[in-house]
């Protein structure tokens, strides 16, 4: 399974977008993925249709879901023109096939494995690997949130949360990421991704234009095998 991107994209997903203007710089800086949020109940949902009317350019649309059945994820998914569906709400195996393998990303939060074993880093990330393989075959990419479910919870991803953890499939790095802490984020791990959100914003679904030119900069300065663009699988 091969997740592909623009070639020289920017190793990042900024979700939460509402606006024209902000998608547009979005796709100017050359981000990976643009994100939408159709949660019911958060301040930067949007409608289906009026993610569709949002340029699409060449990065990756991403929709944010939880508490909706599959059959309305995959309306919304095509109505609103997206490549990817991220699965926020526990959605077991059976969900995920019928939105398809190859267009999910399943949210996993590894602080919640480290709660359930207190003090035993070595059991948590057994508990982590274990629920990677039992969702690798029915996904396309893991999202490594912080907090304990949902998201936006303000949390910061540490990385002794994910232990010596190498998922199989390819990962994004997610929580509280902001232009100042995104050279940490991929400190001493691999993520095909970060995902911005609150962290380049003015106030919830509109992005501050100086934030996400600052991220763009830092991930462009940033150097290594962690920013390799080439297609893994």
């Amino acid at each position: 399974m091969i997740i592909q991107y623009p070639d020289g994209s920017l190793p990042a997903k900024v979700c939460g977008l509402t606006r024209a203007s902000d998608v547009r710089l979005c796709l100017d800086l050359g981000f990976r993925c643009t994100g939408f949020i159709f949660v019911p109940g958060s301040p930067r949902r949007i409608s289906p249709e009026q993610a569709a009317a949002l340029p699409a350019g060449n990065a990756l649309r991403v929709g944010v879901f939880a508490g909706l059945p599959a059959d309305e994820v995959l309306r919304i998914m095509k109505t609103a023109r997206l490549d990817l569906a991220q699965l926020h709400g526990g959605e077991d195996e059976d969900f995920c096939r019928t939105v398809g393998p190859e267009r999910v990303i399943k949210v996993l939060w590894p602080q919640r494995f480290a709660a359930a074993r207190p003090g035993d880093v070595d059991g948590a990330a057994e508990l982590l690997h274990a629920e990677c393989l039992r969702f690798a075959p029915v996904c396309a990419l893991f999202l490594m949130d912080a907090g304990m479910s949902g998201g936006g919870s303000g949390r910061t991803l540490r990385r002794e949360d994910l232990g010596s953890l190498r998922p199989s499939r390819p990962w994004i790095a997610a929580g509280g990421l902001a232009p100042d802490n995104l050279e940490k984020a991929f400190a001493g791990c691999s993520p095909w991704a970060v995902d911005l959100n609150s962290g380049v914003e003015e106030r919830p679904g509109r992005k501050d234009a100086a934030k996400l030119k600052a991220a763009a900069a830092v991930l462009r300065g940033l150097s290594g095998g962690n920013l390799s663009n080439k297609e893994e699988s």
